[in-house]
């Protein structure tokens, strides 16, 4: 598996000082408000699991599961929710943990759907952002990394649901997913 990596992009350690430093700032930011912490599956288990243990704040935990790859390395542009909330987000402050914010698009629908749903804010935290594939007009309140046009796993992040244990980001072999050098894509939204 860490053959198929061509390069170390961001460290354990990197990542673990980064989330703590995140814990604190979210954690103020939210001081005596209703917050609902909503992962979005499969990526973001591990950054949500490691930033919530950084809270000083008490918090509820929810997942949501969405696709817009359908298998592929390349979004189609229709999002499809494959796991809803179970509780109603009416009155709550919500904070969506993303891995990656890409294209933009899956966040931006679920921003949308959230706010039509009652919730009285919404902040979005992601481990890393690649403004450079950016579709939809989104931005992250909160972000640990910005990367550059590389197809990056690890740390959750996988491609074919493989690569989401290692503990760093890396950047795979673009022969490993079918693509010649320079023409890398990211599969996520």
């Amino acid at each position: 598996m860490t053959d198929d990596i061509l390069k170390v992009l961001i460290s354990e350690n990197e990542i673990k000082q980064k989330v703590q430093e995140l814990g604190k700032t979210i954690s103020s930011d939210y001081e005596g408000k209703n917050v609902l912490v909503l992962g979005v599956l499969k990526g973001s288990f591990v950054f949500m699991a490691d930033l919530i243990r950084e809270l000083s704040i008490p918090v509820e935990v929810e997942f949501m599961a969405v696709s817009s790859y359908h298998s592929g390395v390349k979004t189609s542009g229709v999002v499809k929710i494959i796991k809803d909330i179970d509780i109603n987000p009416q009155n709550l402050h919500i904070l969506i943990v993303e891995d990656i914010l890409d294209s933009g698009l899956t966040l931006s629908y679920l921003k949308g759907l959230l706010m039509q749903r009652g919730a009285t804010d919404i902040r979005i935290a992601t481990l890393l952002d690649k403004p450079a594939r950016r579709i939809a007009d989104i931005k992250a309140d909160y972000t640990c990394f910005e990367v550059p046009d590389e197809f990056v796993v690890g740390y959750g992040l996988d491609y074919a649901e493989q690569y989401r244990n290692l503990p760093y980001v890396g950047v795979l072999k673009p022969e490993v997913y079918g693509q010649p050098a320079g023409q890398e894509k990211q599969a996520k939204g």
